[in-house]
């Protein structure tokens, strides 16, 4: 863990005349049971009003803690800091429904003027957080995410599948600040309560926030190792997330089903042009079940990708139709099976 000084001492901040900044940390947890006490001892300074490099008056005013349901006891770690600290706020939902959900539902329940998103593996350093306000309020920026300056410390495998999949995202969707998004964020707290009243189930987080911000920046951070926590995400997992992006950032997918379909139509008349071309001119016999075994898969594999694409937005709209929710909110912790 590391050690923090304050950037000025306590009289000076009393003596500062800035307005202050009123932030709520949300943190989803999962599998937080050994790593959520060592994180909020760390929030616990910033609670007292201090001043961030650049001057700015804040305060940590409530950390929400959003209980995911997960495979460990964290309910009753999140029992036991909430009755130690009292700007602890639980939210139990009432079964695991993912990252995003849980930060959305810990982004309702926030009620000061900007909202920190975190994790609970200890990577991202709450003292950073001053770094991102210090960014917010230079730039009047309404969303701020943390750039790493390091790679995450992760496999080298998963940290190029992420890379790869960002790029992909950046590409497809073109739209460059997608590709730089994290879960370290700082958001107008406005922007934050309104998102998590509407967005409903299949929206990826990420894709509501650049729907309704309009002023969006970064701020250099570094990230720690994470702590003795193992991860909740499999690859086939953080794929997931990844197809997710895809289909609830827009419509430029189907274009690409569009072109692709144009593209095949133009090879089609190619070869068969090609084909004639080789038979009249060129006095070449043409083999019938090759060309014809060839051609027969090539199209069906584009239709059948076509469809399942499309069949894929049909059942994102039919979740959004139907009122799927995105989260449900309970009244106490729901334990692990097998555990009382």
């Amino acid at each position: 863990m590391n050690t923090h000084t304050d950037p000025l001492h306590q009289e000076d901040v009393a003596a500062h005349d800035a307005p202050l900044h009123r932030i709520s940390i949300v943190i989803p947890v999962y599998r937080g049971e050994t790593t959520l006490p060592s994180i909020v001892a760390e929030i616990a300074p910033l609670t007292t009003q201090r001043l961030s490099p650049d001057g700015n008056l804040f305060v940590v005013s409530e950390v929400v803690l959003a209980h995911d349901c997960g495979p460990d006891r964290s309910d009753k770690t999140i029992e036991a800091l909430a009755q130690r600290y009292p700007f602890v706020a639980p939210v139990w939902l009432s079964r695991n429904y993912g990252q995003h959900a849980a930060t959305m539902a810990g982004m309702a329940s926030a009620t000061a003027q900007w909202v920190v998103t975190m994790d609970e593996d200890g990577q991202q350093d709450p003292a950073d957080i001053a770094h991102l306000l210090d960014a917010a309020i230079a730039s009047s920026l309404q969303l701020v995410y943390a750039q790493p300056l390091n790679p995450p410390p992760h496999g080298w495998l998963r940290n190029t599948a992420s890379r790869t999949a960002k790029a992909i995202s950046t590409r497809v969707l073109g739209n460059k600040s997608i590709g730089r998004f994290n879960s370290f964020r700082l958001v107008d707290g406005e922007i934050a309560r309104t998102l998590a009243a509407y967005c409903g189930n299949g929206v990826y987080l990420d894709v509501g926030l650049f729907w309704i911000t309009g002023r969006i920046g970064h701020a250099p951070i570094k990230l720690r190792n994470e702590m003795d926590r193992p991860s909740g995400y499999s690859y086939f997992r953080l794929f997931g997330h990844f197809w997710n992006l895809i289909l609830t950032t827009g419509t430029r997918p189907l274009r690409l089903i569009t072109i692709v379909g144009f593209i095949s139509m133009l090879l089609a008349i190619f070869l068969a042009a090609f084909a004639l071309y080789g038979k009249y001119v060129g006095d070449v016999p043409i083999q019938g079940w090759t060309s014809l075994v060839t051609v027969v898969a090539f199209f069906s594999g584009t239709i059948l990708a076509s469809m399942g694409i499309i069949s894929e937005y049909l059942a994102v709209t039919m979740n959004i139709v139907m009122g799927k929710p995105l989260y449900v909110v309970s009244s106490k912790p729901v334990r692990p099976l097998g555990r009382a």
